[in-house]
């Protein structure tokens, strides 16, 4: 039996892709690795990562996921800045998601800043 699929796309088992983030074994090197472990974590239901990934200025308090709601597939459309070399980045994502059999799809520019060498969520960008 092989390894579980990481839900983020790339192809590589969860355990050594997004897991390792979900752990806190190893922190989101860019925006975009970061921005892919946010989809693998609504994907598996791992709210207490989303808040802790999620910039304290705009988290909310608590994060209720709906269990009807199973994410599919997630798709880069665009990035800027947000590399190891930088402290902001943008991220355009189309996350796709099924809620009770119908298919429809979340479109976001995503904000994000890197503080104290951890990348945070912060909102889409206005």
């Amino acid at each position: 039996m092989s390894p579980r699929a990481c839900p983020c796309g790339t192809g590589e088992p969860y355990a050594e892709c997004c897991g390792l983030y979900h752990s806190g074994t190893r922190t989101a090197p860019t925006a975009e690795a970061l921005m892919r472990s946010r989809f693998s974590a609504f994907a598996v239901g791992d709210v207490p990562y989303l808040l802790a990934s999620w910039h304290p200025s705009t988290r909310p308090r608590d994060l209720d996921l709906d269990p009807r709601q199973r994410f599919t597939t997630l798709e880069i459309v665009g990035r800027s800045g947000g590399t190891a070399l930088h402290t902001a980045g943008t991220v355009e994502f189309r996350a796709h998601y099924r809620v009770a059999g119908t298919s429809d799809v979340l479109h976001e520019n995503s904000r994000f800043v890197r503080e104290d060498g951890r990348w945070l969520y912060v909102s889409p960008v206005d």
